[in-house]
């Protein structure tokens, strides 16, 4: 099913927050077309490396651009102009994640455009905003990590702040503005009246510090990071020596507390007064640490698995090797096959939605200025005979 069909979307995105977002809409049945400046050579993502797929084209790009069209336009040209707002008029929205002071620039904006289609919902993705001192600033996912407070929160504490493994700013940011789209497209289907929808990754930085940060702005508490990646509440929650290397243990309630401890053949530590309840466990984590580390590094990571696998939410810590080798991966289906004309047997993550029970179907994104053609044709005829 494709519960977005019949809705077009026009994209003027590059690298990771707009493009992971625009994904799950064209995943979903709406039609994305992706603006693009052929002198540029197209989105920056085409030619991020080292795994290219031909000319203007990469795995880093196709990774984002799953069921995606491609139109070349130059906006500084009067009529790529006139041919832009051509597509505006048969679109539902327009999205992009360009620096703050671009949009406007552009005609980008609702105000820019609502004359052509007065229910255009346009989404604009950037750094920090458009309505404040930083708007012109360029900025990326790594910064906002820092600047935020979030890699003060993450690694070890006697060793350097360190970032997330993956661009996960990026991808909350662009998740966050596909919630603002489609919220504001059901509403000017009702009203027949669009509007602008703003987010930043500083601001989606800043609330991914989450309850921590609801803690320091009502008290003052400023949380630094913990020893084997353990949660700031919840004890234990956090990463176990085994014999021939860790296991992820989770036990966010009681009941899995006392099942862990009777499972890992010491049950005394349920009524150790140090480990009794949560508050407990809280004030004595180093010495939890300890007990847990020397019952749980007599036997090797597999063993605890079979051990404690669905008696305890329990995890093997994976390399992208043995993550990918997990042959539940391969169960539940999150690796497709897409063929792509330079690689038939190219392979994507496959979207982690499911609809009626089946995950969407995945095409790779058009070639840079495919779609000129088949989309903007019709409407340049259209035009010229009225």
């Amino acid at each position: 099913m494709k519960p977005l069909e019949g809705v077009r979307i026009l994209t003027v995105e590059q690298f990771g927050a707009g493009p992971y977002g625009s994904l799950f809409l064209s995943d979903l049945g709406a039609e994305v077309i992706k603006i693009e400046n052929a002198a540029t050579k197209g989105d920056t993502g085409r030619h991020v490396g080292p795994h290219f797929l031909g000319e203007n084209d990469s795995a880093y790009f196709q990774t984002f651009g799953s069921n995606k069209k491609s139109v070349t336009l130059d906006f500084k040209c009067n009529e790529d102009q006139a041919a832009f707002r051509r597509l505006v008029a048969t679109s539902d929205a327009v999205m992009n994640n360009l620096r703050g002071d671009q949009p406007e620039k552009l005609g980008l904006d609702y105000k820019s455009l609502s004359a052509t289609n007065p229910a255009i919902v346009c989404l604009h993705i950037s750094a920090y905003g458009r309505d404040n001192q930083r708007k012109a600033w360029p900025g990326y996912d790594f910064l906002m990590q820092a600047e935020a407070g979030l890699m003060a929160l993450t690694g070890e504490p006697d060793g350097p702040p360190q970032r997330f493994g993956s661009s996960m700013i990026d991808s909350m940011t662009g998740m966050v503005g596909i919630a603002g789209l489609l919220g504001c497209l059901f509403r000017a289907q009702k009203t027949g009246k669009g509007c602008d929808v703003d987010v930043s990754l500083f601001d989606v930085a800043v609330h991914q510090a989450s309850y921590m940060g609801t803690w320091y702005v009502n008290g003052g508490e400023n949380i630094s990071r913990l020893a084997r990646s353990a949660h700031q509440s919840i004890s234990p929650v956090q990463t176990v020596r085994t014999k021939d290397g860790w296991i992820y243990v989770m036990c966010m309630k009681q009941k899995f507390w006392e099942e862990l401890a009777q499972r890992i053949g010491h049950p005394e530590l349920v009524t150790d007064k140090r480990f009794a309840t949560p508050a407990a466990r809280r004030d004595h984590r180093l010495e939890l640490t300890h007990a847990l580390d020397d019952g749980m590094s007599r036997r090797t990571t597999a063993e605890w698995l079979g051990v404690l696998t669905g008696h305890i939410p329990v995890a093997p810590i994976n390399d992208l090797a043995q993550a990918f080798a997990n042959p539940f991966v391969e169960t539940v289906g999150m690796v497709s096959t897409v063929p792509h004309p330079a690689k038939p047997d190219f392979k994507m993550l496959s979207n982690p939605l499911k609809i009626d029970g089946a995950r969407p179907t995945q095409a790779v994104c058009s070639p840079l200025g495919a779609d000129n053609q088949p989309l903007l044709g019709p409407l340049q005829s259209q035009a010229a005979a009225e």
